[in-house]
């Protein structure tokens, strides 16, 4: 594996597991709760964790626009996951009477970082993946909830070093990957830019998520976008343009650090 400051990176990563695993064992007997996505970063966490003999559980949550090929290899490779099933990408349009844009994606909260309450959660976040996320520390606690903590063991690694890791411990990994795809997230995500070739790939998903959109359709006036439609079409195809006036990437992030503060760190251990 590649070195950091003359270390194994994979060792690095194992020793940080570890160092925290008393606090985590005391925020819940359970131990720490891996956030699992099915992607590449994700299967190297959960090999690391692993390897480590600390005590976890993975979860993995369910979108309702999760590509059909990823929650199949999830389902195949890693029946040690669990399948975590909240509101449904649907069901969340209607509550909120639009649909989630770039800079507005309150589905990444509802859908994808609930959950872990009371844990120390462990993620695959890394420095490569956006200068945002390059910002955060490897241990830190969520805003949100003072019960919240997260772990990013990996956060120093390239993406060169996680395929490294994959294929030097021949761990499975979503076929996806092998077909050009990047990233693997939600279908349609509104991050995404290749939006056409995801219709054609996976048409069927594609019509759901107009269906559920056009529901929040009004003429003239539209929920929260601040926007006025002819149609639904003219609605549907202002969602697909992916808010082109927008051109921050704006990622959510619900973490406080904290690893330099003796007394926050200490509030981790008593619960």
């Amino acid at each position: 594996m590649k070195l950091l400051d003359g270390q194994n990176l994979d060792d690095i990563a194992i020793a940080l597991l570890r160092q925290y695993e008393p606090q985590a064992l005391e925020l819940n007997p359970a131990g720490y709760w891996l956030a699992y996505s099915g992607g590449k970063d994700s299967d190297v966490i959960l090999d690391l964790a692993k390897r480590s003999g600390i005590k976890f559980t993975a979860h993995y949550n369910m979108t309702t626009v999760d590509p059909p090929e990823l929650v199949h290899y999830i389902r195949r490779q890693h029946p040690e996951v669990k399948i975590e099933r909240h509101k449904s990408m649907w069901q969340l349009i209607r509550e909120h009477h639009c649909p989630p844009r770039r800079a507005a994606r309150f589905c990444c909260q509802e859908l994808k970082e609930c959950g872990g309450s009371g844990h120390i959660i462990i993620t695959g976040i890394r420095n490569a993946e956006s200068p945002r996320r390059a910002k955060r520390r490897q241990f830190e606690a969520c805003y949100r909830d003072g019960r919240k903590f997260y772990l990013n063991p990996i956060k120093a690694w390239p993406t060169s070093a996680v395929w490294a890791y994959i294929r030097g411990r021949k761990l499975p990994y979503c076929r996806l990957y092998d077909e050009g795809f990047k990233r693997i997230g939600c279908v349609l995500c509104p991050m995404t830019r290749n939006v056409q070739e995801q219709i054609d790939r996976w048409p069927k998903l594609a019509a759901a998520w107009r269906r559920a959109i056009v529901s929040t359709f009004k003429p003239g006036y539209c929920g929260r976008t601040g926007k006025a439609f002819k149609s639904e079409e003219d609605y549907w195809q202002w969602w697909l343009d992916r808010d082109a006036s927008i051109d921050d990437y704006s990622e959510p992030d619900d973490m406080v650090l904290f690893e330099d503060d003796p007394d926050q760190k200490e509030a981790v251990g008593n619960g």
